[in-house]
C-alpha cells in the first residue's frame, strides 16, 4: 500500500514539475547558445551545465568570466546567487531530513527553484504525507525538468548562434521567478525582504563585477530577518 501511495505521490509531483519544462527549455536553449558564443566546446557546456545545475550561477559565472572578472569574485559571485539555495534546503529539512542518507544527497543536487517551490507547498498543504511519500513527490517534480534542462543546454550549443533574436529566449528566467516568487510573498517579511533587495539592486547596479547582486541579497536578508524580531516582539507584547 505504502509503494502504490507513493507510486500515486511521485506522479503528482510529475504532473506539477511538467509545466515548468515551458521554462526550462528556453532556459536552457540560450544558455547553451551563450556558453557557445563564450567559446566553451560541447563537452565544456554541458560539463558546466550538469555538474552546476544551476541556470542563474550558471550565467553569472559565465558572464564574469567573459568581463575577465577575478577567480574569487566569479566565485562569490555564483556563491550569492545560489545562496537561495542554501535555504531552501533549511526549509526542506523539517520535511526530508529523515531520509537516508543516499536520498538526501541526490535531491540537494536536484534542489533547485522549481522543486523547491513545489514541494514546499505541497508538504503544508498535506502535513499527513510519509518522508517516503514527501521525497517521491520531490523526485518526481524534478523528473521531467532536469532531462528538459540538459536536453536543451545541448540543443542550444549545438544551434549556437543559429536561433534568432527575435525567439527571446531570455525571458524564460524573469517570467521563472517571478512565477515562483509572486505566491510565496505570504507574510510582511517576505515583502519586505523582497522590496529592500530590489531597491537595493536598482541602486547598486553601477556597481563592478556585479557586486550589487552580493549587496542586494545581504540586504534583503537582513531585512526579512530584522521585520520578522520585530512583527514577533509586537506579537508578544500584545
Amino acid at each position: 500500500m505504502s509503494f502504490t501511495t507513493s507510486k500515486s505521490v511521485y506522479w503528482k509531483g510529475f504532473r506539477d514539475g511538467a509545466p515548468f519544462i515551458m521554462v526550462a527549455a528556453p532556459f536552457g536553449t540560450l544558455f547553451g547558445v551563450f556558453a557557445t558564443e563564450a567559446g566553451l566546446n560541447l563537452v565544456q557546456v554541458m560539463t558546466f551545465t550538469a555538474t552546476v545545475f544551476a541556470g542563474a550561477a550558471q550565467f553569472t559565472a559565465l558572464q564574469l568570466l567573459l568581463d575577465d572578472t577575478p577567480t574569487l569574485i566569479v566565485l562569490l559571485s555564483a556563491l550569492a546567487v545560489n545562496l537561495r539555495v542554501a535555504m531552501y534546503s533549511a526549509a526542506l529539512t523539517p520535511y526530508l531530513g529523515a531520509a537516508p542518507l543516499w536520498q538526501r544527497a541526490v535531491a540537494a543536487y536536484f534542489t533547485v527553484d522549481q522543486s523547491y517551490a513545489l514541494s514546499v507547498v505541497r508538504f503544508e498543504t498535506e502535513p499527513d504525507l510519509t518522508v517516503p511519500q514527501r521525497m517521491a513527490y520531490f523526485f518526481g517534480t524534478v523528473t521531467p525538468l532536469a532531462p528538459a534542462w540538459y536536453l536543451a543546454t545541448y540543443l542550444g550549443a549545438v544551434l549556437g548562434t543559429r536561433i534568432p533574436e527575435s525567439w527571446a529566449l531570455d525571458f524564460a528566467l524573469p517570467i521563472t521567478f517571478l512565477a515562483m516568487i509572486g505566491p510565496m510573498l505570504r507574510t510582511l517579511p517576505h515583502v519586505i525582504a523582497a522590496l529592500v533587495a530590489i531597491v537595493t539592486a536598482l541602486l547598486t547596479a553601477g556597481v563592478p563585477f556585479n557586486l550589487g547582486l552580493l549587496i542586494a541579497g545581504t540586504a534583503g536578508m537582513m531585512a526579512g530577518a530584522q521585520a520578522e524580531v520585530m512583527l514577533a516582539r509586537r506579537n508578544k507584547n500584545t
